[in-house]
């Protein structure tokens, strides 16, 4: 549907969203929007890693056994966006041995 536009519809369509939305908060709406689009491609990224980090720390640990003098991952952290490493903070695992 969206393939049959002509020319002049599309321009149409532009200045009723002009309209709208006024040409001062356009701009905003568009930065705003660019800036939860690279959030969600890096978190989208960071699950990617985690995934494959824990399917190999799965199959290391399956492959040998647990050795108490072996180094300690570093724990986890979120960002609030890409690159910003202020607001970083740890992730808090559940802990599975209060449960009751």
């Amino acid at each position: 549907m969206l393939g049959n536009l002509r020319p002049t519809e599309i321009i149409l369509i532009l200045v009723v969203i002009l309209l709208l939305f006024g040409a001062k908060k356009l701009p905003d709406m568009a930065r705003s929007l660019g800036k939860s689009a690279r959030i969600l491609k890096s978190e989208a990224k960071a699950m990617k890693k985690d995934d494959e980090a824990a399917k190999t720390t799965e199959a290391a640990a399956q492959a040998a056994p647990a050795d108490p003098a072996a180094p300690q991952p570093a724990p986890r952290t979120i960002q609030a966006a890409p690159g910003d490493v202020t607001s970083s903070r740890p992730v808090t695992e559940p802990n599975r041995t209060a449960q009751g």
